[in-house]
Order: structure tokens, then C-alpha cells, then sequence
């Protein structure tokens, strides 16, 4: 499952349920951190695990010439469908089909903890950077900060995820994603934390939203529909609000860091990269 080609069968197969219910739950997410790297006029982004296209959609509003990524061909095959004129490809995030130096910004969304070893996924996203450009990740806060995750280790006990795979919050202890970036050889330059409630008008439409997401997509292989469903429904239990909605609180973070302008030995910083300035957002 933490291969790009197992991702990507997993995460088609329910796409229209993903697109209309779950992706549109990050959208704060997704907004704050577009806002943290604002301007983006004229600027080139890609946006690897682009999924059905709301991030690009997002950035194309805000003036961002975009490109977007994915391993599920489903997934790309809505975002074809909402955004004609994008440039969208099916791919691995440890593979990045693009030359160094390709984008001014690259953002990652719950995504880079899918890939089989996320560090070289962060590699790839920084190598595709320009100098002067910023890489952007969001991720799930702590899972203790996230209410959600408590119904995902509800799932897990059907279906562990199998070696090499890993869990959504992954990522998601303080520093890592940090780590990730400088390990990366990138600069941090700021961070923030979202507010994301998953609200749902029912258990259906709850229950097609999480569905929809590849780890519920492995356990219902390894566990069979019904049984996942129902796990789900009691798991989900505790968030019924009282006119008969779901609420989950969670908390999702995001992190943006530069790729350093080059320098020769004397010091002198190279006059080919222009550097994109540093977004008013709380420092790290």
C-alpha cells in the first residue's frame, strides 16, 4: 500500500465520493497556507497528491499558474474535468516527473505521509523548486488534537497497514515534518496551525466521505464492507450532535520552506534567481 501504484488503485476507487465530501474538509487547510504564500500571480505551483484539483483550483483563483500530480488516475481524471486547462500527470511523489528547478511553489497536502519513504518524496519536491521558490506541507496535527484519528484507529484494528505503508498522521509529531525540509536542504521560514471540523449532515454521507479515503479503501479489502461500516458508525458514535449531524474537531498544521538562493564563494548572492518574499505569516 505505500507504493505509488498501490496508492493509486486504492485511492480511485471511490473518486466522486472523495471530491465531494472528503477533499472539500481541508479546504481551510488549504487556504491558510495558499494565503501564507501569497502573492501567487504569476507564479508557477505544483501540487503533488493533487487529488480531484481543490488546492489548484484555489491557486489558479489566486492568479498561480498551476501543475498537479497524482498516483490514483481517477483522481486526475476529475481534476481534468474541472480545471482544462491545467497541466495534470499520474505519478509517483518519490519520482517527480519535472526537471530541478521547475516550479516557484510546490505544496503537499496529506500526501507525503503515503509515499513509501517520505523523505525522498520531500527530496523530489524540493529538487523541482527553484531557487528562491518555497515548498509548502499540511499535515494532520497530533492525532490527541484530532478527533478523527480516533475513529482511524478503530479501523486500523481491522486492518493494520502493511508493511512499508503508513498511517494518515504519520507525520504528524511536532518536528518531523521540520526535519523532513531541512533534511531536504531547505530553509524554514513558517508554520501554522488550521482549525479543519469534519462536519457531516448524517452517518451516509459520513460514511461515503471516509470511505472514500485510502486506508478505509485496504480495510474494507482485507475486512469486507460491512464489517468496516459498522466499526465506523460506533466509532463515529460519540459526534452526533443533537440535530442529528457529525461533528470531528481537528487541528492540521502546514510548514513552508525556501529553497536558498545560490551563492558564489565570495558571498555574493546569483542575480538568475529572483526570491520570492517571505509571506506575513507567524514564524517558525
Amino acid at each position: 500500500m505505500g507504493s505509488a501504484k498501490a496508492q493509486g488503485r486504492l485511492w480511485s476507487q471511490a473518486v466522486r465520493d472523495w471530491a465531494q465530501v472528503s477533499e472539500p474538509l481541508s479546504r481551510p487547510l488549504h487556504e491558510a497556507t495558499l494565503t501564507a504564500l501569497a502573492p501567487l500571480v504569476d507564479l508557477s505551483l505544483l501540487d503533488v497528491g493533487c487529488g480531484t484539483g481543490s488546492v489548484l483550483q484555489s491557486a489558479v483563483r489566486r492568479g498561480a499558474r498551476v501543475t498537479g500530480l497524482d498516483a490514483a488516475a481517477s483522481m486526475i481524471a476529475v481534476a481534468r474535468e474541472r480545471l482544462p486547462d491545467a497541466d495534470l500527470h499520474v505519478g509517483d511523489l518519490e519520482a517527480l516527473p519535472f526537471d530541478d528547478g521547475t516550479f516557484d511553489v510546490v505544496t503537499a497536502f496529506n500526501s507525503v505521509q503515503y509515499a513509501a519513504d517520505p523523505r525522498v518524496a520531500v527530496v523530489e519536491m524540493a529538487r523541482v523548486t527553484r531557487r528562491g521558490g518555497r515548498v509548502a506541507i499540511g499535515v494532520w496535527a497530533e492525532p490527541d488534537r484530532c478527533q478523527t484519528d480516533r475513529v482511524f484507529q478503530r479501523i486500523r484494528t481491522l486492518a493494520p497497514p502493511p508493511p512499508g505503508a503508513h498511517a494518515p498522521l504519520a507525520v504528524s509529531t511536532p518536528g518531523v515534518v521540520e526535519d523532513l525540509l531541512a533534511d531536504a536542504g531547505l530553509v524554514l521560514a513558517a508554520s501554522g496551525e488550521v482549525d479543519c471540523p469534519f462536519i457531516f449532515p448524517d452517518l451516509s454521507t459520513a460514511w461515503r466521505g471516509q470511505a472514500s479515503i485510502g486506508p478505509f479503501r485496504w480495510a474494507i479489502e482485507v475486512a469486507g464492507e460491512d464489517l468496516v461500516h459498522d466499526t465506523y458508525a460506533e466509532a463515529l458514535a460519540p459526534y452526533r450532535q443533537p440535530d442529528g449531524s457529525y461533528r470531528q474537531d481537528n487541528v492540521f498544521r502546514y510548514v513552508i520552506a525556501d529553497r536558498a538562493v545560490a551563492t558564489h564563494p565570495a558571498g555574493a548572492v546569483d542575480s538568475c534567481s529572483e526570491e520570492i518574499q517571505p509571506p506575513a505569516t507567524d514564524g517558525l
